[in-house]
């Protein structure tokens, strides 16, 4: 705590304090109380009563009543145009203060206080009574620095939170919002019982959007990046992206889509991005992000689309870009992704410079009442864990939203802080337009019914102070109608629905994937000499700084890799993004505890002994490499993985990777591989590289730390959307990971990496592994008889190691071991070209380490149809993997057995060779060696 935040509590008794400290150092008090304690000196010595009481008294509960307005204030306000307020206790009423109205005429030094002197209590109430109980509240008090506390007093109390507009900016925020309103009645009348998800109640929003664009452009904003769920988002897209009026009318009857876009996506969840020429003709590039039905799930998008674009479009200036991310009341108190996005706000790997956060506040969430919804008081609450100011805003007063939101990026862009802004309004229909709200809501929808629209309210207000002419008004809504009528006809010309490539501009120099990319890996290799070069920098420690033995230790290891030709899977990794920044790649990866890695594998950054001081290798191999970042995350994988999907979306040509602390626990963000990962391309066209590393494997450890569920990813695979990855070597991780940034087109990348493997004595390779071809799709056995191999068998990941060892110890060449690397897409010709190479096998397996309802099983039994493919796997369950280790290694040694059983011929052989076939067709081979009983049953 500082040394004034006693005064958030401010009462008598911490204000005779602040008066002691005054007393003794007045430059160590706040320049207001400065002020304030000069008037209160003057008054004892001219007005002091005999006793010590009387007016010097009362001074200092006129000044706990200033305090009383600031922190409790608005919830005293006129801040809701539909409903009655709750009643809070104490009041803000005199005699709580123990004053009366025999005070009102009294003139107080406290008025200094609040910048207006010495002043009549009646007239200090009356700038207090404006400044905090109209249609503008705020909570502000809880921050914790003065400065920004101090700068927001000054702001609100000089202009009493009361707007103060020029006639001809009144007439242009009278035209946003006639555009808002009459937009949204004409598609009421025009597609009647469609969706649209109206904005009717909250119309202001328009003006204030707008006066965001201005007000930023005014402070050096160059490009705000929005986020919103339905609620107007078709009013947002045409009369603040200025989308064509045509092209959202096709939306409505059209019945096909142009190229590229395959099953597309409903009208309300569509993004644009458009240069918005501002009122002073700066240009600001505005974008609006597609989002799902997932209210919330969008946000985390905006803000890594924003850190990207600062990081390489803006040289890390902050206040070049602007998040907005547009809530429901509901949902931003319901869904623990918004607390997730809030607590990133000012995490250096995060961090946005600010964002600003509206809320469309219906107060109804779909038919449940606000009461019902939140225990919090508001629904903004998130808001104050980073101390971030709060404005609650009538919907219906149009002006005070344009103050409100210009007063936001004012305090955005000197603090670079998040600001939330909460609409108080209401949705003139149900849900829906086909949503009947008065079955749950009578009682609201009978004083909407009667209420009339805020385009209406400030008609009024406007003619009142002779601004804009009755005549005047209705030719502006006539004019704006015959405009959408004529945009109505033009769109039944248009022969496609279109949908605008989201962040086009950035895209420019890729395309959308074809069958034919997936047939071959290109050559990804590197240079002999430049791998040397890069494993020396990697495993560099500069000599003036001295590090924890531990630490050295590892990078001598690392060296003597590199020195006996066994590059492991840290290195292998290592050397891909070393690589990659020396080609001009940027490389970001994030993840909880990803700089060290979940199992001290990693060691990508290096803490300096006895100090807080951190070296990141990766960061000085050349002068001129790209950027290289490595973080540690918040606690977070729904937040932390679409910050990271966002972050991709907007710099295609670098490599962005989100790491698992388990894979498991990536199911926290099951929202993001639904929404975005597997199915943005199908329903947006959005192309994006963001890599998910998905630590995997069966090590006894127990049912959430052993399954990535490979299953799950495999069953949302279709149309090339994603590439599924187990890989078993360091030098196709390298490959995989290089290839990722080096073709003409982007695909989410999935990788179950290893946990066991990352130390496994044959989990290595070679640097040439690393200087020829690229990434393998499939790895055949190079260790077989071809002619006489009579079992091949299909396997991925850790489990090869697995079999190998017990091949090895059999010396059983008779069996390949085949690994599919890549399962989606799948490499079926060279699968197939492999079948055909062992034209004398008589048996094909499937080996996983998964239940046989999880895992590859079912996805791989329908793709290999060219051969009759029996599976080998634990028994079906509910959960991946048992928590006791004694069973795992049950399990575990039968399916190895079940592969290398022994020969039923009664022959001494360690494993049956299928030497008995003879004279035997198939069909009698398998029935007599049992494979064509049930799936192998395994304890689990």
């Amino acid at each position: 705590m500082d040394k004034f935040s006693f005064v958030g509590n401010s009462n008598i008794e911490a204000i005779d304090q602040l008066y002691q400290q005054y007393k003794n150092d007045p430059e160590s008090v706040d320049e207001s109380y400065q002020r304030f304690f000069q008037g209160f000196d003057f008054a004892v010595e001219n007005y002091a009563q005999p006793n010590g009481s009387g007016l010097v008294d009362k001074e200092f509960l006129v000044l706990d009543l200033i305090h009383a307005y600031r922190q409790r204030g608005h919830l005293f306000t006129k801040t809701n145009p539909v409903r009655s307020r709750r009643k809070y206790y104490p009041t803000l009423d005199l005699e709580n203060f123990k004053l009366s109205e025999k005070d009102l005429d009294t003139t107080f030094h406290a008025g200094n206080e609040i910048g207006i002197g010495k002043a009549p209590l009646r007239k200090i109430i009356e700038h207090l009574q404006q400044t905090y109980c109209q249609s503008v509240a705020v909570e502000y008090l809880y921050i914790r620095h003065p400065e920004v506390v101090s700068w927001l007093k000054g702001k609100m109390e000089m202009e009493l939170n009361t707007p103060k507009f020029s006639a001809e900016k009144k007439r242009k925020i009278f035209h946003q919002l006639n555009m808002a309103a009459g937009f949204e009645s004409f598609i009421h009348k025009k597609f009647v019982g469609q969706k649209r998800f109206s904005l009717e109640g909250s119309e202001v929003l328009i003006p204030g959007l707008n006066a965001l664009i201005n007000k930023g452009a005014e402070m050096g904003v160059e490009e705000v990046m929005i986020g919103m769920a339905h609620r107007g988002r078709l009013n947002v897209l045409t009369n603040i992206l200025q989308k064509p009026y045509k092209n959202i009318f096709k939306e409505f009857n059209g019945d096909e889509y142009e190229d590229g876009i395959s099953l597309g996506d409903v009208k309300y969840h569509l993004g644009y991005s458009n240069d918005i020429e501002t009122e002073t003709g700066k240009k600001v590039r505005v974008n609006l992000a597609p989002n799902p039905s997932h209210l919330e799930t969008v946000a985390p998008i905006i803000e890594g689309i924003s850190r990207s674009k600062i990081d390489h479009k803006y040289d890390k200036n902050y206040d070049k870009v602007i998040p907005v991310v547009i809530h429901g009341d509901a949902a931003i108190a319901g869904q623990g992704v918004a607390y997730e996005v809030v607590q990133m706000a000012q995490l250096e790997g995060y961090k946005t410079g600010g964002t600003i956060h509206i809320v469309i506040n219906n107060q109804v969430g779909f038919t449940t009442n606000y009461l019902d919804a939140r225990s919090s008081t508001y629904c903004t609450d998130v808001g104050k864990v980073t101390r971030s100011p709060v404005f609650h805003v009538n919907g219906d007063d149009v002006e005070a939203l344009v103050y409100a939101v210009e007063l936001a990026i004012e305090f955005r862009q000197s603090f670079n802080s998040d600001v939330f802004i909460d609409i108080l309004s209401y949705r003139k229909y149900g849900h829906n337009e086909g949503d009947e709200p008065r079955f749950t809501q009578p009682t609201l929808y009978k004083a909407i019914a009667k209420h009339p629209n805020p385009r209406d309210i400030y008609n009024l207000k406007l003619q009142e102070e002779n601004i804009v002419s009755k005549e005047d008004a209705l030719k502006e809504a006539n004019n704006f109608n015959q405009q959408l009528e004529d945009a109505l006809s033009a769109s039944k010309e248009i022969d496609k629905v279109i949908i605008q490539r989201f962040l086009h501009d950035d895209w420019t120099e890729y395309e959308y994937s074809n069958d034919a990319d997936f047939k071959q890996s290109p050559n990804t290799s590197i240079e002999k000499e430049k791998a040397q070069f890069l494993l020396d920098r990697i495993n560099h420690l500069p000599e003036d700084k001295k590090f924890f033995k531990k630490l050295e230790k590892i990078v001598k290891d690392r060296i003597s890799m590199v020195d006996n030709d066994k590059l492991d899977w840290a290195l292998g990794e290592q050397l891909a993004y070393a690589s990659l920044l020396t080609e001009g790649h940027p490389v970001r990866v994030s993840g909880q505890d990803a700089e060290r890695g979940t199992f001290a594998h990693r060691h990508a950054v290096m803490t300096v002994e006895d100090s807080e001081e951190r070296y990141r290798p990766l960061q000085f191999i050349t002068e001129d490499q790209a950027k290289f970042d490595i973080y540690n995350s918040l606690l977070s994988e729904y937040g932390v993985m679409g910050f990271e999907y966002g972050y991709a979306l907007a710099k295609p040509s670098g490599l962005t990777i989100w790491e698992a602390q388990f894979g498991d626990f990536y199911n926290v963000a099951q929202v993001i591989i639904d929404q975005y990962i597997s199915s943005a391309e199908e329903k947006w066209g959005l192309m994006n590289g963001l890599v998910l590393l998905l630590p995997h494997g069966f090590e006894g450890q127990g049912p959430e730390h052993s399954s990535a569920r490979v299953e799950r990813f495999l069953s949302l695979s279709a149309q090339n959307n994603m590439q599924i990855i187990n890989c078993t070597t360091p030098a196709n991780l390298f490959h995989v990971l290089r290839r990722q940034v080096k073709r003409n087109f982007r695909v989410p990348l999935v990788v179950f990496t290893p946990k066991s493997l990352l130390r496994y004595p044959k989990c290595v390779s070679s640097i040439e592994d690393f200087t020829k071809d690229g990434f393998k799709e499939v790895i055949d056995d190079n260790n077989v008889e071809v002619d006489q191999v009579k079992r091949v068998v299909y396997c991925n990941g850790k489990v090869y190691y697995d079999l190998l060892a017990r091949k090895e110890e059999l010396n059983a060449t008779d069996i390949a071991l085949v690994r599919i690397e890549q399962l989606h897409p799948y490499p079926k010709e060279q699968v197939e070209a492999i079948n055909k190479r062992y034209k004398n096998a008589l048996l094909h397996l499937w080996v996983q380490e998964e239940p046989e309802n999880m895992g590859a099983w079912y996805y791989i039994q329908n793709k290999m149809k060219d051969v009759e493919l029996v599976p080998v796997a634990r028994l079906a369950s509910g959960s991946p993997a048992t928590g006791l280790n004694g069973l795992h290694v049950v399990g575990q040694t039968e399916i190895i057995n079940k592969v290398f059983k022994k020969c039923h011929c009664k022959r001494k052989q360690k494993y049956c060779g299928l030497q008995c076939v003879e004279g035997k067709t198939r069909t009698e081979i398998l029935k007599q060696h049992k494979y064509f009983e049930e799936p192998p049953r395994f304890s689990i």
